[in-house]
């Protein structure tokens, strides 16, 4: 009986091997370069060259406007931001959970100016009914931080939210400044203008870092187009942080990485440091990571190029609003 041979071909064209090595190679930088620099002993050794003077400056009278502001690293931003002495506006989507965050607040910082906003920031109805209801204050916005957790809310409602605050920042020039917080998530993929993910399988880690990717490049945008409106545009990375939100949407991250990921106090320190350095020591449209300026792409991860589709997004964006 003759020996049976099996055969098999397959057949891969060019593009389709590039792009396979290209995820392989951002998905592997992208997971030692954050174990070694986003946990939290990356955080314990970047702080040996941090200031400590430069947390220890005072607002008084500066108004600040948190997103997310309940929980979190954006809870943690809120509460250092009123032990700073600012006026603080909590924006937050639950009224219940909410109030109890505002009271936490003023209890432990004995500041009285800390105030709740209810706004659901995946609504643009919402957002335009917050915004409306807000500049009604008459308050200049010094201090506008964003924390977000899907496309609704990271693209869109980032975009809208900045777009319809503006008014109130230009006041507040030439020290208005805007924080979006990202994700180092946006290093594994490039730019793209299918915002909704409509194109191929749905992945719900890849949608997350492709509005990371678009934070990152709408930063980079709003310096150019308000550079004459005295308003600082920055966007930073907070670290791999131990959140109630890390734990829900990616429970196997958060195992693996027990005891290893930042406190929300350490996730948050560099919002705080955005927010109170002088802008002169700050780069607008700058990418931040643990209080100094990071880069927004690995190396050989060809990213870089694909900012250039950015004015296309953002004609998408303003379609929306």
């Amino acid at each position: 009986m003759k020996n049976a041979t099996l055969h098999f071909e397959f057949h891969i064209s060019i593009t389709a091997l590039i792009m396979f090595l290209l995820k392989t190679w951002r998905a592997s930088a992208f997971g030692v370069y954050g174990y070694l620099n986003f946990t939290r002993n990356g955080f314990l050794e970047h702080s040996k060259k941090f200031k400590p003077e430069d947390m220890e400056i005072r607002i008084e009278g500066k108004n600040c406007v948190v997103t997310g502001a309940n929980s979190g690293i954006g809870f943690a931003t809120a509460e250092a931001l009123a032990s700073c002495g600012a006026t603080v506006y909590m924006v937050c989507r639950n009224k219940e959970k909410g109030e109890t965050a505002l009271s936490k607040i003023q209890s432990s910082t004995s500041n009285p100016n800390v105030h709740l906003e209810v706004c659901d920031l995946s609504s643009i109805s919402e957002i335009k009914s917050f915004a409306s209801r807000f500049s009604s204050k008459d308050v200049p916005v010094h201090v506008l931080v964003k924390f977000e957790l899907n496309f609704a809310v990271n693209v869109l409602g980032t975009y809208a939210t900045t777009e319809l605050m503006l008014p109130l920042l230009e006041i507040a020039s030439p020290d208005a400044r805007v924080i979006t917080v990202s994700s180092g998530g946006m290093y594994t993929t490039p730019l793209t203008s299918d915002l909704q993910f409509s194109d191929g399988k749905f992945s719900g880690a890849e949608q997350y870092a492709r509005n990371k990717r678009v934070q990152v490049a709408l930063t980079e945008k709003w310096a150019e187009m308000y550079k004459n409106k005295g308003i600082g545009f920055y966007s930073m990375h907070p670290g791999w942080v131990e959140t109630p939100g890390v734990a829900k949407s990616l429970p196997d991250f958060n195992k693996w990485l027990s005891g290893k990921l930042r406190t929300s106090e350490e996730g948050a320190d560099t919002v705080i440091w955005l927010a109170l350095q002088p802008k002169e020591k700050l780069v607008s449209g700058g990418f931040y990571f643990d209080r100094a300026e990071a880069p927004k792409h690995l190396k050989f991860a060809a990213t870089r190029q694909s900012h250039a589709i950015i004015d296309s997004i953002v004609d998408t964006l303003h379609s929306l609003v």
